[in-house]
């Protein structure tokens, strides 16, 4: 490259970078023809300006490009100091895969090192996502929500072993597309790290007396997206936590960590110690027994995820509002709905004397549109 050469930089290179827009793969800048493009500064001398100093050309080009570069600068400030990058080349890249511009600029904001990808990685990567997603529309619409999914490894070959890994467990192209879509940080992980948690899952039914640990840590797996981007230290500590809490026998407990409780394995170990406690201090409160305690986190471990504080708020507004505990623990979906949401249900309910002893409860589950249904037949048909 002469020395001293800005690449895009002057009236050609205005219109080259205002075309790049139009998904063109190759142009002609100083009669070479080029695939990727590259930002580069240099002083009137023709050397390099200061390791520390940020790279003016790109960010030029950032700013045709309408990229937040305050943003930028915030999330990954190394990136704009670099000699070589590529983000003609990736947003060309990307609007050919159907992209908007509004995309493409959203995506080097919040994830600046993007361009710093190549042309070859990028293809090599998207046709790898291709084999478990159907249509380009889905891979954009995650990476228009989480640029890092798809930008944070610059390892295609681990990328491409831990699909073939992950597959080899049993897990359906439909679970390696939730992966994907919900916990991405699952493939940037080393192959030797998801092997090692599932190896920990394996170990953990066997220890249960469990006869099929590979079936066992799919299960797993498959009700929990997020146990693979979590230490081995972590699920062990709220397995043993709940283990303490539930004293369950042995073939009780594998059949609930397989099922409902794989859910919550994910959680902070603090938070999940606490909110046992809160809940299970509440309950016998309200005079409610251990085999109830366990009855609500088996049937519903969800509740664990709530706040204490928000749950005993839920609570209140429900024994208030004329539920037995006893309704909450047949019925423990009650618990999804906010506080608001119930409260404003019990005071509609109160309004036609609904009476949720002979009725049950079953009606505060229902949707908004079901719900506001029920409520118009139940008028009528006092008023009949």
């Amino acid at each position: 490259m002469a020395s001293g050469f800005k690449v895009l930089k002057g009236p050609h290179g205005l219109s080259t970078l205002q075309q790049a827009f139009k998904c063109i793969a190759v142009q002609s800048v100083t009669g070479c023809l080029l695939q990727k493009f590259y930002s580069v500064t240099a002083n009137e001398n023709g050397a390099k300006g200061s390791v520390n100093a940020e790279n003016m050309s790109l960010l030029e080009n950032l700013n045709l490009l309408g990229v937040d570069v305050k943003m930028a600068r915030q999330r990954q400030p190394g990136v704009l100091r670099r000699i070589f990058t590529n983000e003609q080349g990736l947003a060309s890249f990307l609007q050919g895969k159907g992209a908007s511009r509004q995309s493409v600029a959203s995506i080097i904001s919040r994830y600046p090192r993007a361009i710093t990808r190549s042309l070859e990685h990028l293809e090599q990567r998207w046709q790898l996502w291709r084999n478990i997603f159907q249509t380009n529309e889905e891979i954009v619409a995650i990476l228009d929500r989480s640029p890092e999914s798809f930008f944070r490894s610059s390892d295609n070959n681990n990328l491409k072993k831990n699909i073939a890994y992950l597959s080899s467990l049993g897990l359906s192209n439909k679970d390696l597309h939730r992966l994907l879509a919900t916990a991405p940080r699952t493939f940037s992980n080393s192959l030797e790290l998801n092997r090692q948690m599932v190896e920990f899952l394996e170990d953990v039914c066997v220890e249960l007396g469990g006869t099929g640990p590979k079936e066992f840590a799919k299960a797993i797996i498959s009700r929990n997206l997020y146990v693979l981007i979590r230490s081995t230290k972590r699920v062990k500590a709220n397995i043993d936590n709940l283990r303490a809490t539930l004293k369950l026998s042995d073939a009780e407990f594998l059949t609930a960590l397989q099922g409902p409780l794989a859910k919550i394995l994910d959680l902070s170990n603090e938070y999940l110690k606490n909110n046992l406690a809160t809940l299970q201090a509440r309950l016998l409160a309200l005079g409610s027994c251990e085999e109830d305690v366990k009855k609500l986190i088996i049937g519903y471990p969800t509740a664990l995820y709530i706040g204490a504080a928000t749950l005993s708020t839920k609570l209140d507004c429900l024994l208030e509002g004329g539920i037995t505990m006893k309704q909450i623990l047949d019925r423990p979906k009650v618990l999804d709905y906010s506080t608001k949401n119930v409260a404003a249900r019990l005071e509609e309910l109160r309004g036609i004397s609904y009476d949720f002893k002979a009725n049950g409860i079953g009606i505060l589950d229902l949707s908004r549109k079901r719900f506001s249904a029920k409520i118009e037949k139940l008028v009528t048909s006092t008023d009949e």
